[in-house]
């Protein structure tokens, strides 16, 4: 989406020091100063190392990495709830960091709402109470909040639960309440930070599903935090992956599965189910001229899975991927999908198909 549209995120050579003078030392990161020595030798703490993230509007950014990795540092940045030693965090091409404390608390308020891992309920409030916390912050009156509130709690499926307390909801139920709250404020970047990391793996599954449709609709800038590799594939339109407060590769759930930058992803991405992230177009035979005559077809950017689906209902024949106009651009058969669900990222890569297309 073109910059105009509101929610652009841009962080740019952003590092964050902890410690009792930070400064002087982020040059001396710059210069090669590494992490390990920075703490025994001065006894500070390297929490990010210039970052630079480009984050386009109506998109969900996951930033993924181990615990200790930087990425709870990063997310806070955002909405400086942490300032940053040096470098800037551009929202809607304002600069975070140079705002005041009046331009800050306007902007926590009415540009960004945020999801917490510990769902954040206030335990005395009941679920319509709850959800329009923020609202009565904004001081909007008392029948528009109710009205916000109410809508937005039955798009997250608790329609009737609006006179419960948090303590008589489920887990994922208090995650829904969460979300409620954070979509009523009707900002345009959304916060998660580890959001699902406490649910059980089916009510996770569950809440994936409940926004990837909501962000159909919503369009929000939505800014993921997980350590969970197949949270990351399943929500990301891109991705960065986080080691020792470094980006260490950022691109799409594909780019991500098909080519790890190093050995580290390539060890996080060995174990991914690759029919749900890779397309058909990675693998597929380039199309041949004048052999396509209609027939079965199943669009570019189809998953392996899917296209898997089709295959194994028809015959062996090979099945032509068209393009968004409707031309042929390759074939593929269900050997070529059965070798790449199996395949390692090395042989998939050399592949000369993938040169054209990824």
């Amino acid at each position: 989406m073109a910059d105009h549209h509101f929610g652009g995120i841009k962080i740019r050579h952003l590092y964050k020091i902890f410690g009792p003078n930070p400064k002087p030392y982020v040059e001396a990161v710059q210069k090669g100063l590494s992490k390990t020595e920075l703490n025994e030798k001065h006894g500070h703490v390297l929490g990010l190392s210039d970052i630079n993230i480009e984050i386009p509007s109506g998109c969900i950014q996951v930033i993924m990495g181990l615990s200790g990795s930087g990425k709870s540092t990063l997310i806070r940045h955002i909405n400086r709830l942490i300032d940053p030693t040096a470098g800037e965090v551009l929202v809607d091409g304002v600069d975070v960091v140079k705002m005041d404390e009046a331009e800050l608390r306007a902007f926590r308020r009415h540009q960004t709402a945020m999801v917490f891992q510990k769902f954040a309920l206030l335990p005395h409030r009941n679920v319509l109470d709850n959800t329009m916390f923020g609202l009565e912050v904004q001081g909007l009156d008392r029948e528009k909040r109710v009205d916000t509130a109410m809508r937005w709690l039955d798009r997250v499926g608790l329609k009737g639960f609006e006179k419960k307390y948090p303590n008589q909801l489920s887990g994922g139920m208090q995650q829904r309440v969460g979300l409620a709250r954070a979509l009523s404020n009707d900002a345009p970047v959304l916060l998660m930070d580890e959001a699902y990391s406490a649910l059980d793996p089916l009510i996770r599954m569950d809440m994936q599903s409940v926004l990837l449709d909501l962000q159909k609709e919503i369009k929000k800038t939505i800014v993921f935090i997980t350590h969970d590799l197949d949270e990351a594939l399943r929500l990301g339109d891109q991705i960065a992956i986080l080691r020792d407060g470094q980006v260490i590769q950022q691109g799409t759930s594909q780019e991500i599965v098909l080519k790890p930058a190093d050995e580290y992803v390539a060890n996080f991405v060995r174990e991914v189910n690759r029919g749900r992230v890779v397309h058909v177009d990675a693998v597929m035979s380039p199309h041949q001229s004048g052999a396509y005559h209609g027939g079965k077809s199943i669009p570019a950017g189809t998953t392996i899975e899917e296209a898997m689906r089709v295959l194994v209902s028809g015959s062996d024949e090979d099945v032509f991927i068209v393009g968004k106009t409707g031309e042929p651009v390759g074939t593929v058969n269900l050997r070529q999908l059965t070798r790449a669900m199996v395949n390692s990222h090395e042989e998939l890569q050399a592949r000369p198909a993938l040169a054209g297309v990824l």
